[in-house]
């Protein structure tokens, strides 16, 4: 047995999705993530095994453990 699409239902949802779509996505009262930047630079091979392994041991992938690196020493120099 089919079901018969009721039109009138169908445009109201569609109405109501494309109106919470446009809320969510074209939203300037909330705080829009900054985007981040790509950053290259050259360190010796062991010295990045050093950091692999102490960012590893925090739980934290390469370039995360940098970015925690970055943010603490920036806290600790800011003066």
């Amino acid at each position: 047995m089919a079901l018969k699409r009721n039109p009138d239902e169908s445009m109201k949802y569609e109405e109501t999705v494309s109106t919470k779509a446009k809320q969510l996505f074209n939203s300037d009262s909330v705080h829009k993530k900054e985007n981040k930047i790509l950053t290259t630079f050259s360190i010796e091979p062991s010295f990045k095994k050093e950091l692999e392994e102490l960012f590893s041991e925090l739980g934290l992938g390469w370039a995360a453990g940098i970015r925690f690196a970055l943010k603490e020493f920036s806290k600790k120099y800011k003066n």
